[in-house]
């Protein structure tokens, strides 16, 4: 009987889940098989260890740390599928990449251009640094192991080298093999040192630049012991003698990352990645200029000097511990950037999104009287560049290298190139009440639409829905990527997001699981931590367990007073590099977060009605002989209902259950209030309260399920107006008489969103705002015949529809911030008159979906919340913090 081949044992063994195809490589310590993975139908790379490294190192000891190295998730590491033991093999199986890798290119074009070269060092470099992080050493960096696909550098073969290390030594060399390649293998990783920390890699990365800029690697030899024979006692050639045109700093970076001792290196590689860019940070040691060897020395005294030098770095690698360079400090500072979209009167995404490395920021901009657009500042540069057509630009955010961004505009998903170009389309179904998304490590973009999560592929193809909207009451919002890629983090928003929750969600199964409740938004750092903002503005964080997807500690404040617009956006960002940009609540003013009631002339003369009294209001309700003030106030997720006495009288708490109580509405007769509360089973309903708080809420309208979400009485006492639903796509109108007939009657409903009604005094006409158009604007119909006519009173964007209390004017906000008043009329046919623009609400909140100023019943002035401490329109100050990660887990493991 013969024994098979290893090809046919392999492809036997794995016959169940994968198709060998064919051999399409090999190496010191693998072999690497074309195969087809059956259970996802794509094309897959299987890199199988020599039989002798796997005996060596064992199959547990080899699934210990390839686990490990799976957990590695960054846009220049090539991620890892799967791994295992079958057969006497130990195998991991990667993504097969249609590309070279970058000793393909060296091989044909010997030296690349300095920009190629500086560019793929600072992308490994950025792999580098990430695993660093993560406590991985890669241990054998060099061109064979960086793969280019579509010009990126992507880094393989994480794993193999420390698993080999961890089986010992001795052992090793008796197979015949040894860790790393000599030509770009460190001084104290030749030397056979034990403890090999990250500088080695940066050693490497130096020898591989080197190459790129010069065709050969700084020593060279014909066997592999003269090569480290020079690598203990030579120093590599200067650059610049032999390519003029390679810049001072980079020449500088590369040798100061080939310094013969590990303190002497760059202390990591994204400090050699700055240096390559000329923003080296400042240093203990100076770099020494390579010296040519001198020509026709006597061998004696070339090989004394040779001795001295090794015994001299042979002393220092195992007598003295390598010298840890300080921690990064961190650094705080304030960036204003130009016209930051804020304050807008809709639901919308946050503003701002900064790059994985750190290196550039992406942020929506709106001058006033101009549409929102999409603006990116590099590190470093005081200028913005306008990206151009983004017209409508919102919630932007980055693919993992940097180079693209993408962002939603009207009601579509797009993506941009950094360096300019037309928007590319992506999928028609971008519109969600949070413009928000997600670029995934494989190339998918994750993003929540009216009713649903999707998902579409980066480069544009058919998009599959990831999480149908389950009840009418929540959507999901903020997706976030996790280091893992079955689930990725998500904001529940429930009932207009009054309350959210961080979840995970599992891609697979749909199944969600609460991360954090009252957490408007998560992110995975890094470090291993997650952290998160609460919906009262405070950051918290505490390490996560990324396999059981939840804390594993309790979560600890790091950062207070960041801005949530209308309570619900977090203005922050944060990148892999430590920096953490975020628009705080103490300078801009802006959000819910705080803010007072104003009276507001016709003019835009502001006074606080009480200068006492500050909250974070929701909502706000003025009674019918304007001597009380309904208020919502949020506290966290926890939203009560109100009464003052204006202006400096008593405030009187009237809910005391439910979390939800908000969107107050006077009777007629000034003693009784209406407004929607969650306090049975958590859905929204409409509930009467005595305004003196001498009742419990009762519950209007019993047998009607249909969750109600604001509503209005007519002056005359015969009709109540309300509006159903409280997620996109299902907002309608609706009105029931109190006299006689008390079916419900259709003001607006249809495929399209309707809220804000507003009836007139004489409950003739009813103003409301509708998206029929593709955008928000003011709408009239006849009441209570409201089928008879239609006409639309704003153009260009309109909302929050108010009557004055004469009957004779109609005051809007439109979409360049201004309270518009118009002059109505008519008896059969509704007329609009005059329109004026009174003055700008940009100082004052104006949340979506639920009109939040009054009319004082004299009409000459309006009760407003006005944001506290607002700073005007022009500009908004960021507060950025570089190198954050140390003081936050410091924070995180102080408590």
């Amino acid at each position: 009987m013969t024994t098979a081949q290893p090809l046919d044992r392999l492809a036997s063994a794995l016959a169940e889940r994968y198709r060998i195809e064919r051999e399409i490589g090999a190496g010191g310590m693998a072999t690497v098989y074309l195969a087809q993975d059956l259970k996802h139908v794509r094309r897959v790379a299987i890199k199988v260890l020599r039989p002798e490294l796997a005996a060596v190192i064992g199959a547990e000891r080899f699934l210990t740390e390839i686990r490990t190295t799976a957990n590695l998730q960054h846009p220049h590491i090539l991620p890892l599928f799967d791994s295992g033991a079958a057969d006497g093999f130990l195998y991991y199986v990667m993504p097969y990449v249609e590309g070279t890798s970058l000793r393909d290119r060296l091989v044909h074009e010997k030296q690349l251009p300095i920009t190629d070269a500086v560019r793929i060092a600072t992308e490994v470099a950025s792999a580098l640094d990430y695993a660093h992080r993560h406590g991985i050493v890669h241990r054998d960096i060099k061109p064979e192991n960086v793969l280019l696909h579509d010009g990126q550098a992507l880094v393989a073969d994480f794993g193999i080298a420390l698993a080999a290390s961890k089986a010992g030594g001795t052992r090793m060399t008796e197979t015949g093999m040894s860790l790393g390649t000599p030509t770009y293998m460190s001084p104290e990783q030749a030397m056979g040192e034990r403890e090999i920390t990250a500088r080695s890699d940066v050693y490497a990365l130096g020898a591989m630049t080197y190459e790129m800029l010069l065709g050969e690697p700084p020593f060279t030899g014909p066997t592999a012991q003269a090569i480290v024979a020079k690598v203990m006692t030579e120093r590599p050639a200067p650059i610049r003698s032999r390519r003029e045109t390679v810049p001072p700093e980079v020449e500088d970076a590369v040798l100061t990352a080939l310094a013969k001792l590990p303190a002497d290196r760059w202390g990591s590689a994204a400090e050699f990645a700055a240096a390559l860019k000329g923003s080296a940070p400042g240093r203990a040691t100076t770099v020494i200029r390579p010296v040519a060897k001198t020509v026709g020395s006597p061998w004696p005294l070339r090989a004394a000097i040779a001795a001295a030098t090794l015994a001299t770095i042979a002393a220092v690698f195992f007598a003295v511990r390598e010298r840890q360079r300080a921690p990064a400090p961190v650094t705080r500072l304030f960036l204003d950037l130009p016209y930051l979209r804020v304050r807008a009167p809709t639901y919308y995404g946050a503003a701002l999104a900064l790059a994985r490395d750190g290196s550039r920021i992406a942020f929506i901009t709106q001058p006033p009287g101009t549409p929102a657009r999409l603006m990116v500042r590099e590190r470093g540069n005081l200028d913005s560049r306008l990206m151009e057509g983004t017209e409508g630009a919102d919630g932007p955010f980055f693919s993992p290298d940097g180079r693209w961004i993408g962002y939603t505009a009207q009601g579509k998903l797009y993506k941009v190139a950094v360096s300019g170009g037309a928007p590319v389309l992506l999928s028609d179904s971008g519109a969600g009440n949070v413009a928000s998304g997600a670029w995934l490590l494989d190339d998918r973009i994750v993003f929540s639409s009216n009713t649903r999560l999707q998902s579409v592929p980066a480069g544009g193809g058919k998009g599959d829905v990831l999480e149908p909207l389950g009840s009418r009451a929540s959507s999901l919002v903020f997706p976030q990527p996790l280091p893992r890629k079955d689930a990725i983090l998500v904001t529940e928003c429930i009932t207009n997001c009054i309350r959210m929750t961080l979840e995970a969600l599992h891609f697979g199964t749909l199944k969600r699981d609460t991360v954090l409740a009252g957490a408007a938004r998560g992110w995975y750092l890094p470090t291993g931590d997650l952290v998160a903002v609460l919906q009262d503005g405070t950051l918290v964080g505490a390490p996560f367990d990324l396999e059981k997807l939840r804390f594993k500690s309790q979560p600890v404040p790091l950062v207070t007073g960041i801005n949530l617009e209308l309570g619900i956006i977090p203005q922050m960002s944060i990148a892999d590099d430590g920096t953490l940009v975020y628009l705080p609540v103490t300078q801009s003013g802006s959000g819910t977060s705080t803010s007072l009631i104003a009276r507001v002339g016709r003019d835009g003369k502001a006074a606080a009605v009480d200068p006492n009294w500050k909250a974070a209001f929701s909502s706000l309700a003025l009674s019918p002989d304007g001597r009380r003030l309904a208020v919502s106030i949020l506290t966290g997720s926890d939203n009560q209902l109100w009464v003052k006495q204006l202006d400096s009288g008593p405030l009187t708490r009237l809910t005391l259950d439910g979390t939800l109580n908000y969107r107050a509405a006077w009777h007629p007769d000034g003693r009784t209030l209406s407004f929607t509360s969650n306090r049975e089973a958590g859905l929204s309903h409409l509930y009467d309260i005595r305004a003196d708080g001498s009742s419990k809420p009762e519950r209007i309208f019993p047998t009607d399920t249909n969750q109600v979400d604001e509503a209005e009485w007519s002056r005359d006492r015969r009709w109540v107006v309300y509006r159903t639903g409280v997620s996109a796509g299902f907002r309608d109108i609706y009105a029931r008489g109190l006299q006689g007939d008390t079916a419900r009657i259709t003001v607006a409903a249809g495929s399209f969103d309707e809220y804000m009604p507003a009836l007139s005094p004489d409950g003739r006409w009813i103003a409301y705002v509708s998206e029929e158009s593709g955008q928000e604007e003011v709408y009239i119909r006849p009441f209570p015949g409201t089928d008879r006519a239609r006409w639309q009173l704003s153009t260009g964007g309109g909302v929050a529809p108010a009557w004055a209390h004469s009957g004779r004017e109609l005051f809007y906000v439109n979409r360049l911030d201004s309270l518009i008043a118009v002059e109505v009329s008519g008896t059969t046919d509704f007329q609009a008159g005059t329109r004026r623009a009174l003055f700008s609400t940009t100082p004052y909140v104006i949340p979506p979906f639920h009109r939040s100023y009054e009319v004082t019943p004299d009409d000459r002035s309006f009760l407003m919340q006005q944001r506290f401490g607002a700073t005007g329109a022009e500009a908004n100050r960021l507060t950025v913090v570089l190198n954050w990660f140390g003081e936050a887990r410091a924070r995180m493991m102080a408590k």
